[in-house]
């Protein structure tokens, strides 16, 4: 069982609360190939897929801004009993209705494997910013939030979140071969209907925290990191990198000191 199994239950309750809201829940149920997933994409996906940037100007929608509101979490088990495999849900208007709309933006994914374990949490954490991977999709802010644009050129392809569901099951699928199921969840409908998202996802924060803190630990680095995310997106890490260069320069004088004192 996984620390975050209670969670994933919290988040089923969560979508059917807004289904008796009156809201349209849109689920879609996608092939489980990471090759089927792809097929017919009129973007494409992968390593340099997209330029990385994206100008107001030839912005189509901007989703989960500060003024929007957004809340974006991973969560994964080893129950895969909890998951429905490639299925993607949204909630709220999809993105080829919202030319010129800045939309609040909640984004969820649920990972299971059998096989996994806290060893691959920041892995899988740090996947989710996928920064150059989808084409005419740009991620401006990480920490805590995911504030995305989308372009133009990818609103002409027909690009919507069935697409970008996909593409994120591609990606974490093609980089973490214990991965044997994941779902997709997003919710665009309004900045209130995001709150009771947010409040689950502070919880799977904390959490997340705190493995990736042990897991520091384990390596040797005993650092309050207050960021639940990959060192390339974290902000700080510029400093971290030279807080753990001198740990490591410290950890070598130590050793060399004490074979000489051995010799």
């Amino acid at each position: 069982m996984s620390v975050f199994d209670p969670y994933i239950s919290e988040i089923i309750k969560y979508i059917e609360q807004l289904r008796e809201k009156g809201l349209q829940v849109k689920q879609i149920n996608c092939p489980v190939s990471p090759d089927q997933l792809l097929a017919g994409l009129p973007i494409k996906v992968g390593p340099g897929a997209g330029s990385g940037v994206i100008l107001r100007s030839d912005t189509f929608i901007e989703l989960g801004s500060p003024e929007a509101g957004s809340s974006a979490f991973m969560l994964w088990t080893d129950d895969t009993s909890l998951i429905r495999d490639c299925r993607i849900t949204l909630i709220g208007p999809d993105t080829p209705e919202s030319e010129g709309a800045s939309l609040p933006f909640g984004q969820v994914l649920i990972i299971g494997g059998t096989r996994l374990d806290v060893s691959d949490h920041s892995k899988l954490e740090g996947i989710q910013h996928v920064s150059d991977q989808i084409e005419g999709y740009m991620i401006k802010s990480v920490p805590q939030r995911t504030w995305s644009r989308v372009s133009r050129e990818a609103a002409d392809k027909g690009f919507n979140f069935e697409m970008l569901g996909k593409a994120l099951i591609y990606i974490y699928k093609s980089a973490v071969p214990k991965i044997e199921a994941m779902e997709v969840i997003f919710v665009t409908s309004s900045k209130e209907d995001l709150e009771p998202l947010d409040k689950i996802g502070e919880q799977v924060r904390e959490i997340s925290y705190n493995i990736t803190k042990e897991t520091w630990k384990a390596k040797g680095y005993d650092i309050e990191c207050f960021s639940a995310y990959d060192c390339e997106s974290c902000p700080d890490s510029a400093a971290c990198s030279e807080i753990k260069e001198m740990i490591n320069v410290r950890k070598k004088k130590k050793t060399s000191k004490r074979k000489a004192e051995k010799g």
